[in-house]
């Protein structure tokens, strides 16, 4: 099924149905007190960086970007990235991910990072953060990617967030 996703830049009036999603979607509360952590962050949040698809005006998924830092440099990161179960797999979340890294490309940083499904994100674009020379302190598996952000180049170095998750 292939449905048309409407997505718009989330308010603050949509903070707790961003919870509701995120706690649906994962089925704990650990990502929604991250979400929040995320939120509570001066460092870390930029609240016109996070996207929401709709059905019939009400959110049903989101996709977000927050600061990191790759050595000294800063780049965006995406998550997390929730949809509510029974919209899973009809591409809302494609929808507001693409949404979201549009916004992205109109800032400043170099990049995107992402921690996450390594068979999912490629799709926009993501490659292994190890090809990037990007590395984590404690994870280096497959699931790090980055995505360079227009034709920026992508910064090298030790990953570190505001936020750990």
């Amino acid at each position: 099924m292939s449905i048309s996703w409407n997505t718009r830049v989330a308010t603050s009036a949509d903070e707790q149905v961003l919870r509701d999603i995120t706690r649906e979607a994962f089925g704990r509360q650990y990502e929604v007190d991250y979400l929040d952590a995320l939120r509570n962050e001066p460092k870390a949040w930029l609240p016109d960086l996070a996207c929401v698809a709709t059905a019939d005006e009400r959110p049903i998924a989101y996709a977000l970007l927050t600061l990191a830092d790759v050595g000294s440099t800063p780049v965006l990161s995406l998550g997390p990235v929730a949809v509510m179960p029974e919209h899973q797999r009809q591409g809302a979340g494609d929808a507001a991910v693409r949404a979201v890294l549009a916004l992205g490309l109109e800032r400043a940083e170099p990049a995107v990072v992402v921690l996450g499904h390594d068979t999912y994100y490629p799709r926009f674009g993501f490659r292994q953060a190890t090809e990037f020379g990007i590395r984590h302190p404690q994870y280096d598996g497959p699931n790090l990617m980055a995505l360079a952000l227009g034709d920026r180049a992508v910064p090298a170095g030790p990953l570190s967030y505001p936020v750990e998750g």
